[in-house]
């Protein structure tokens, strides 16, 4: 069955190549990848989702004629417990640096001489940590309201842990939630992102969600990851992980969010890189990459080099 087309598409884009890739975490990861087939393109730029969002969310973005998918060898993937990756499975759970061994493996598989990061939300934290540990390795750094969520208090880890523990068996005992049509799918990624648009959504609920045995929908997330994680959010370890990025770092703030950090909590937590700017994306939210699919495209390629 042939894929609906994804709204804005430029039909001299070719399709993105789909695969799975074992890696030595013991699970098996699927990715996008655009320009395989072109040895020359020595640039790699890995795209890292946000949090319950999966690869193909950056397709209309990639796809739109901005010029990432000609100049560029780009990968996109799915997290471990996102879109058609594996789940942890039983007995197992989503710490957060279980993350970033994925993303190492991934880059031993298909980094190229050049390596360029671009993490949205929960994804910048992901790839800040592994530039700050790595800071030889990357070229680029682009973080789309990706400076990690606020500061969470030790003081409270006896209420996480019990929190945790509590929506751990909640998540066991109750099935994932699911919607008789893909366009009921569409119409709850549109009450969580107003700014989404009716086309884009179906085509999102489409791809990013599972047909199940009762006909109904499911959106492929594990539902463990709706549990909130035992250990707080520590800015005072990130920042020391940003310390050590060397590369020119992008931090690209939507116009109209309402999920990232007020413009001072922004600058206090930029200075720690060595070498960063921001901008401001006009008629973005959060999820930009959705909303502004082309001007964000060309924005990074202008930062990409």
């Amino acid at each position: 069955m042939a894929q609906p087309p994804i709204p804005p598409l430029d039909p001299q884009i070719a399709a993105p190549r789909s695969l799975r890739l074992p890696l030595g975490t013991g699970l098996s990861y699927h990715a996008l990848e655009w320009g395989a087939e072109d040895p020359e393109r020595d640039h790699t730029v890995i795209l890292v989702h946000g949090f319950l969002d999966f690869a193909r969310s950056w397709e209309p973005m990639v796809s739109a004629g901005t010029g990432l998918a000609a100049r560029y060898h780009v990968v996109a993937v799915d997290l471990r417990g996102h879109g058609d990756s594996d789940r942890v499975g039983p007995g197992g759970y989503y710490y957060f640096f279980d993350y970033l061994a994925d993303l190492h493996e991934v880059v031993k598989r298909l980094g190229r001489a050049r390596l360029s990061l671009v993490g949205h939300s929960m994804g910048g934290s992901v790839t800040s940590y592994y530039a700050g540990s790595f800071p030889e390795r990357i070229h680029r750094l682009a973080l789309l309201e990706g400076l990690g969520p606020p500061e969470q208090r030790l003081a409270d880890v006896p209420v996480r842990v019990k929190s945790w523990l509590a929506a751990w068996e909640r998540v066991r005992a109750q099935p994932a939630r699911r919607y008789a049509t893909l366009a009921e799918a569409a119409a709850r990624l549109r009450a969580l992102d107003p700014l989404l648009s009716e086309e884009l959504s179906f085509w999102i609920a489409e791809q990013g969600t599972s047909r199940q045995h009762d006909g109904t929908y499911a959106f492929k997330h594990d539902p463990l990851h709706l549990t909130p994680g035992p250990y707080p959010y520590q800015l005072a370890m990130a920042q020391e992980l940003w310390k050590q990025v060397r590369c020119p770092v992008l931090s690209v703030h939507g116009e109209l969010t309402d999920l990232d950090h007020p413009p001072e909590e922004r600058a206090r937590r930029l200075a720690a890189f060595q070498d960063a700017r921001e901008v401001t994306l006009p008629g973005a939210g959060h999820m930009m990459q959705r909303h502004q699919p082309q001007a964000l495209g060309r924005l990074l390629v202008d930062f990409l080099g």
